[in-house]
């Protein structure tokens, strides 16, 4: 059983930061604090970066863009949002996402329940590893987590 939620603050620049696809995905409220309901994570994506296509099978996700053009692919369809759009994304919904502009693109992560910010710390340790990381690992450990690679939508 997990423990209570507990208030939380974090300060800008306090988290937990992790380097992993090219992204630097910063956690801020990790499921430990709110009895595994929620993770909160903040995102910097490179110009030209975003994850594979994708789909998770345990947590929703809901994306608010702060900065940059974030072009998101849902269910196969490609829509451009900019700063102060947010994107809602139920488990079991086919996604990706890539970042159009020409500067670092930031947004918030938050999912429920959590879960996502171990995977992503533990792709991360394999990014990490000298020799760059082993794809088929990688794979592995987003299937642990329930999330599996689908084939890429067209730009």
């Amino acid at each position: 059983m997990s423990p209570p939620p507990q208030p939380t603050i974090v300060q800008s620049g306090a988290g937990q930061e992790l380097h992993a696809f090219g992204d630097v995905l910063t956690v801020m409220v990790a499921g430990e604090r709110t009895a595994n309901t929620l993770a909160v994570m903040f995102d910097t994506t490179p110009p030209g970066g975003g994850p594979p296509p994708h789909v998770h099978s345990r947590e929703d996700e809901l994306f608010l863009v702060v900065e940059g053009r974030i072009s998101f692919c849902v269910e196969g369809h490609w829509t451009e949002v900019t700063a102060g759009g947010a994107v809602y994304l139920p488990r079991g919904t086919a996604h990706s996402y890539r970042n159009v502009g020409a500067g670092p693109s930031r947004q918030w992560i938050l999912t429920t329940p959590s879960g996502f910010e171990h995977c992503f710390a533990r792709c991360a340790e394999e990014f990490a590893r000298a020799g760059g990381p082993d794809m088929a690992r990688i794979t592995g450990i987003l299937r642990d987590q329930g999330i599996e690679l689908v084939a890429p939508s067209p730009a």
